[in-house]
């Protein structure tokens, strides 16, 4: 049977930075691996910043979401039962940083897909940086993001690290909304830089399997985390790095939580940009793409129009 591993985490914690170091830790012990990304439009950044891992053992596929819980829970199940006979031996899941993990048990326990299918571990991405600063519906987001979780990986770890405030938070968090997971520093979460994981670390993680969670649920509006895209986004980078600050701190705009994507920054340069409230970090790139994704709570999406129009050719779907 095919290991199906979940790759769970909050909006911007940093599940495909984690997803590269894991795979490459899978391929190189000679698994076939198929990565399957999930998001909410028809550009997945996520996906392009995975291209590097593409070879005859890894392969990329992509569900796109948007139109409601049921019609992506078909589309999940039929891409399963499509990859069902491709050789796999691992499939890893990188839902959107808004998912609801009973989606994946529910699909992989119908026929015929508990016959070719096997869960192995659910991983939860906890943002080290972020994490503390979520309130009121993000955190209960991100409660229910890591609930089912075998075991934590905290992203963006430093030496200023407070992990046992972090776990503290967690534990807490569980315990306010109800939720019977809770989480041992010591037993169930890694913490420290993804590049500095070692062979034992990520077979630990492999091996983590996961948690059968309960909690009461809360009924969100879908609309109330939808993101808007940008394509064709040319602008400078003093005036990218400007306009990302901006968003952040601006309430008009709604709560932003993530912007990342490519930019054309002059005739001959673009760049990858993938920024938080606590950090923006740009890196160039060479991409076939220029788009802009802008994630947060009940984003005002024509204010952010106004400030980008602008700067790209077709302005959020």
């Amino acid at each position: 049977m095919v290991k199906i591993d979940l790759i769970t985490g909050f909006l911007g914690s940093g599940k495909t930075t984690f997803i590269k170091e894991y795979a490459r830790y899978l391929i190189e012990k000679g698994e076939k691996i198929a990565i399957i990304e999930n998001d909410y439009g028809a550009v997945n950044i996520d996906m392009v910043l995975l291209q590097d891992l593409l070879g005859d053992n890894c392969n990329l596929e992509m569900i796109v979401g948007g139109d409601g819980k049921e019609a992506h829970r078909r589309r999940f199940r039929t891409k399963l039962i499509s990859m069902g006979m491709s050789g796999y031996t691992r499939v890893i899941i990188e839902p959107s940083g808004i998912y609801d993990a009973d989606e994946f048990f529910d699909v992989l326990y119908d026929e015929p897909l508990d016959r070719w299918y096997e869960i192995g571990s659910v991983i939860g991405i906890v943002d080290s940086e972020s994490a503390m600063m979520l309130e009121d519906t993000a955190r209960y987001l991100f409660m229910s993001e890591i609930a089912w979780a075998g075991k934590l990986v905290f992203s963006k770890v430093s030496p200023d690290t407070d992990t046992a405030a972090i776990t503290d938070f967690i534990n807490k968090t569980m315990e306010e909304y109800g939720c019977n997971a809770r989480y041992d520093l010591g037993k169930d979460i890694i913490a420290k830089p993804f590049n500095k994981l070692t062979g034992q670390d990520l077979e630990n993680i492999e091996g983590a399997g996961y948690r059968k969670s309960s909690y009461p649920k809360l009924t969100l509006e879908e609309k109330q985390y939808l993101p808007l895209f940008y394509f064709d986004v040319e602008m400078p980078k003093d005036t990218l790095l400007s306009i990302t600050r901006a968003l952040f701190a601006d309430e008009k705009a709604g709560k932003v939580i993530r912007v990342k994507g490519f930019v054309k920054t002059g005739a001959d340069s673009q760049l990858e940009i993938n920024a938080t409230e606590a950090e923006i970090k740009t890196n160039p790139v060479v991409s076939s793409r220029n788009v802009i994704i802008i994630i947060g709570e009940d984003l005002q999406k024509d204010y952010i129009n106004g400030i980008l129009k602008d700067y790209c050719k077709v302005v959020s779907l």
